[in-house]
């Protein structure tokens, strides 16, 4: 049976960076474990997520992105690196998603910038988020910096952690239950 992987990616221009590297992890993630794979880019959620975070509640296609990616059996999560952080954008997304929902899942991360210097986001910043929401993510982060496109060994570190995911994919047989109510919903019920 196929797993099922979401990538959410950060990047914000057409092409980008950022999501040539989430398509790629997910390419080498396919050819370690069958999976289907859904992609959300973020920019096209960007206005609802801030809407939510003054709002605490999500528009119709923000309730779906967090639907899918809560009951994924695996994300990939790429973002573009920004004044030597991840994006606000992509922080911003994750904050939005209640802290129980991605215990345990597996989680293969990645990050782009123009220069090598950055890299240490995935270990500062990246990792400590995941480690917060109790999901498992890979010893193998991806760190892909302007210069690395045209080096053979960025796709054997893509590759690597593509093997790391398929094993936690395939590791995982259940999923936490899902006892959660989200809060619009429990306002319905009062109403």
């Amino acid at each position: 049976m196929n797993k099922n992987i979401v990538v959410v990616s950060a990047g914000l221009s057409v092409p980008s960076s950022t999501r040539l590297l989430a398509d790629r992890l997910a390419a080498a993630t396919q050819d370690v474990v069958p999976a289907d794979v859904t992609v959300i880019e973020l920019r096209d959620l960007a206005v609802d997520i801030a809407k939510n975070l003054v709002t605490m509640f999500p528009s119709p296609a923000l309730r779906t992105a967090i639907d899918v990616v809560t009951q994924a059996d695996g994300l990939i999560a790429v973002t573009p690196v920004f004044t030597a952080s991840y994006s606000g954008l992509f922080k911003s997304f994750f904050d939005v998603i209640d802290k129980e929902a991605l215990v345990g899942m597996p989680v293969l991360m990645g990050a782009t910038g123009g220069t090598e210097r950055h890299s240490l986001v995935l270990d500062y910043h990246m990792r400590p988020m995941f480690a917060y929401l109790r999901a498992v993510p890979t010893t193998t982060a991806v760190y892909a910096a302007s210069a690395d496109w045209g080096a053979g060994t960025l796709q054997q570190r893509i590759e690597r952690a593509a093997g790391e995911f398929g094993a936690l994919l395939q590791a995982r047989t259940t999923k936490p239950a899902d006892d959660l109510v989200p809060f619009e919903e429990l306002l319905r019920r009062t109403a």
